[in-house]
């Protein structure tokens, strides 16, 4: 449950670079192989005389990995290597911990076979074929080696990262002509990645552990990146005064819910109650709403006559786009209250640059949370651009409009208008059901109406929607069917049990995924 440092492939080599010129050549490497196979011990810790392929490719990752070889076979594994590529071509590093590893009487170094792979059970395979630097599409043999591992069902320990996976973006490099090992586990050196965090790298990453090899903290540059955990919005965790009433704990309006798209709004309203709000009102344009007969405690309102001046403002779910949506959207922006915007506000304001100009020059917080195409029709691009790197699609979202910017997706990106971006590690597949962006929505506002800042409220609202989806998979409920109506009393038990506990009674976020 930690947050931690995320570093980008500059700063990674920034590092090795500040410290390479003071240590013995193949210092680094050979931390970098120990420390992957003690990993790799525990992983096997239930085998005995286990068999295990490692794949080595052309560059400093392969030398990564006959190290790890060389440790392996000491510890009484039977390691077998299979090398793509040509060893005078090697690093300098490189080179010398393959002649170790060929020289070893424990190791078979061998030339690449995929029928061996599918033939053989093998109780772990690592990946160490390439490593941060690979800057174009796996092809050729390299290739057909990860297609053969990644249709086995035994563990695979990907070695710094996935090779395939692009460190920074999270995507697989050539896109849908790439191809990246599907590992269920990542040790990664020196700093952790955003990449093995969001977009494609939550599904080839598996568990992430994180290894330093021994660097000097002073040697790591600053970063505006870090991992989501409790403790970035643990101040704003306080347990309720007996002295208080409703109106210690801020109103809600729901801007939405027109004829049709009641649901919407219902469900933010409802998440919004829930998870703390003294009171919560539904504004809806056209009075489709009479009143919740589930919920009672929900007032229904007229939105024309609804003071925008008052409480936190939930823009959007179920708003619609017509021009009477688009006015009292205007009203909402104009307000002096804090807002959260999402579905159809953010679709009113694609078409509007007075819209966007009152957004930006507004002083009171403001909350985005778009998909990614709601995202991408923000910034005049398509859904595949703003994919293809979150964390720079958030960043520039979250500029533009000086607001916390909640790109929602596998590894949702909360980006901040000083630059920092924050990446989400909870969450599972339960979440890709429709009405799952209307319950974070009403979320973000509960916590803004309790006095939370606004960047407190846009990680602690990502990280407790997705921890109440974690709750519910791992209780047996999902992630096949799970409805959004069912997060929101997930959501509550989450949000209490962390006001009024130690947060050190969760376990750590980085984690195996559904």
């Amino acid at each position: 449950m930690t947050s931690h440092s995320l570093y980008t492939v500059a700063d990674i080599r920034q590092i090795e670079r500040s410290v390479q010129a003071e240590l013995a050549p193949r210092t680094l490497m050979q931390r970098a192989g120990r420390v992957a196979a003690e990993y790799a011990l525990h992983l096997l810790s239930t085998h005995a005389n286990p068999a295990v392929l490692l794949l080595a490719g052309p560059g400093n990752n392969g030398g990564d990995a006959f190290e790890m070889a060389t440790h392996l076979a000491e510890a009484g594994c039977e390691p077998t290597v299979m090398f793509v590529g040509e060893p005078a071509a090697l690093p300098a590093d490189a080179v010398q911990a393959f002649k170790l590893a060929q020289a070893h009487t424990g190791i078979h170094v061998r030339a690449p076979d995929p029928r061996l792979i599918a033939a053989q059970d093998w109780a772990l395979v690592v990946d160490g074929l390439f490593g941060i630097g690979l800057s174009r599409p796996i092809q050729g043999m390299a290739r057909t080696l990860i297609e053969a591992v990644n249709i086995l069902r035994c563990p695979v320990l990907a070695l710094d990262v996935p090779s395939g996976l692009h460190a920074d973006t999270g995507c697989i490099i050539g896109g849908m002509e790439g191809i990246a090992i599907r590992a269920t586990h990542t040790v990664t050196f020196i700093g952790d990645k955003p990449g093995l965090h969001t977009s494609d790298g939550r599904d080839h990453a598996g568990r992430v552990r994180v290894e330093d090899p021994g660097i000097d903290r002073t040697r790591f540059p600053v970063t505006k990146l870090q991992l989501n955990g409790v403790e970035l919005f643990s101040s704003a965790l306080q347990p309720r005064l007996q002295n208080s009433h409703k109106g210690s704990y801020g109103d809600v309006t729901v801007l939405g819910g027109a004829r049709g798209t009641v649901g919407a709004a219902i469900l933010a309203a409802r998440t919004a109650l829930k998870c703390g709000a003294g009171r919560v009102f539904i504004a809806s344009p056209d009075a489709a709403l009479a009143y919740d007969d589930t919920q009672p405690e929900l007032m229904c309102r007229d939105a024309h006559q609804v003071d925008f001046d008052k409480g936190v403002i939930a823009a959007g779910p179920g708003l619609g786009v017509t021009r009477e949506a688009h006015d009292l959207l205007n009203k909402a922006i104009a307000s002096r209250c804090p807002l959260v915007l999402d579905a159809d506000a953010l679709n009113l304001m694609t078409t509007e640059s007075a819209l966007q100009q009152k957004l930006r020059s507004r002083r009171a917080p403001a909350l985005l949370t778009p998909h990614p195409l709601e995202a991408a029709r923000l910034l005049g691009t398509t859904t595949q651009e703003v994919q293809n790197d979150r964390l720079a699609a958030a960043r520039l979202l979250a500029s533009r409009f000086n607001a916390c910017l909640v790109l929602k997706g596998s590894g949702t990106v909360i980006a901040l208008p000083d630059g920092r971006i924050v990446i989400n590690s909870t969450g599972n597949p339960a979440l890709a059901t429709a009405g799952s962006g209307d319950v974070l929505s009403g979320l973000c506002a509960a916590l803004l109406a309790q006095g939370w800042a606004a960047d407190a409220a846009a990680c602690g609202a990502v990280w407790l929607h997705g921890r109440a989806a974690d709750d519910l998979v791992e209780s047996g409920v999902g992630p096949i069917g799970v409805t959004a109506g069912e997060l929101i009393p997930a959501i509550r038990f989450a949000l209490n049990r962390l006001v009024l506990l130690q947060p050190s009674s969760f376990r750590q976020d980085v984690r195996p995924r559904s």
